[in-house]
């Protein structure tokens, strides 16, 4: 049999259209027929579907960004709730901004015209300004008073550890990343955690504190290793995204499926940007993995992804 041309691969591109009763379903599935960042965000949402009806795949999600100061916090909280995520790896900001909502501080929205916003100003009145959103000084003043009342057990523990004690300290009923993670006994790692608000406030009220961070290298890679199937979600790159992939740089089963969604281009070198094939090149990620890079703010592509596998995983 002739090997096929590649006009064979070749279809008509999917002018769709959309109604009152049209469903996110319908809306990925049209996506899948058409081009460009829909198309690879319908890719995406397939192979997440995958991972989660895969019984065997352990899912690794890393989390860099601003995502809960822009709103994304109850967003993580039901993909976790909902059994998406099995190991959440973030920075020491979000879990720093997910303690501040939880504790009933909130972050503020502002003018979306940001060259009328004079920071000097904001300087002067003791708000803190992430793009569009805005952080009084008074909601650190509060974390700080949390922080001093924590009675810590171990003060050796690894980090992930620690950040399932801190779960278990937060409101009950609050929406808060690190509650829900504690609850269902999901590992939140943190490897840059000193790099974050949270953790200079545990320094200043904890001089004898110091986690370990080699032991939870060591257990992700443990995961890593036992897992029969691997699936990662990267959103935005950075540290979260090195630590998951250096897990699976080293195990017998790279990863099968592979998601991830950033603003960065390949070109400079940097990690946030390099592309899912070339980690391929490292072992990170199978060579016959099913796998979609979507060019794309995650503050919109995150609900969606969450919208399409509740409306469709039982």
């Amino acid at each position: 049999m002739a090997e096929k041309d590649f006009k064979d691969y070749l279809n008509k591109v999917n002018q769709f259209r959309i109604n009152k009763e049209t469903t996110i379903q319908e809306i990925i599935n049209n996506f899948a027929n058409t081009g460009f960042n829909a198309k690879r965000l319908a890719k995406a949402c397939k192979i997440y579907e995958s991972m989660v009806n895969n019984k065997d795949c352990v899912k690794f999600f890393g989390l860099a960004g601003a995502m809960v100061p822009a709103g994304m916090q109850g967003i993580i909280y039901d993909f976790i709730k909902d059994g998406f995520i099995d190991v959440l790896v973030t920075t020491g900001a979000n879990l720093t901004h997910d303690i501040a909502e939880s504790l009933g501080y909130h972050h503020l929205q502002g003018d979306i015209d940001i060259h009328k916003i004079d920071d000097s100003v904001l300087y002067q009145e003791k708000i803190n300004r992430i793009y569009d959103v805005f952080l009084p000084n008074s909601v650190y003043e509060g974390l700080e008073d949390f922080i001093s009342t924590l009675e810590i057990p171990d003060n050796f523990m690894p980090v992930s550890k620690f950040l399932k004690f801190l779960g278990e300290q937060l409101p009950e009923k609050s929406k808060s990343i690190l509650k829900i993670a504690s609850k269902r006994n999901i590992p939140i790692f943190c490897p840059a955690f000193t790099d974050s608000g949270l953790a200079l406030q545990l320094g200043f009220h904890n001089r004898e504190l110091n986690l370990n961070h080699f032991k939870d290298m060591l257990e992700l890679i443990d995961i890593s290793w036992e897992a029969k199937s691997s699936g990662v979600c990267i959103v935005g790159g950075g540290t979260p995204k090195n630590f998951i992939f250096q897990s699976q740089q080293f195990c017998p089963n790279s990863a099968k499926y592979a998601i991830q969604i950033t603003m960065d281009r390949p070109e400079p070198g940097g990690l946030s940007g390099a592309s899912l094939k070339e980690a391929m090149s490292w072992g990170k990620i199978h060579e016959k993995a099913e796998y979609s890079t979507i060019i794309s703010d995650a503050t919109i592509i995150l609900p969606l992804i969450y919208w399409y596998l509740k409306s469709i995983i039982n």
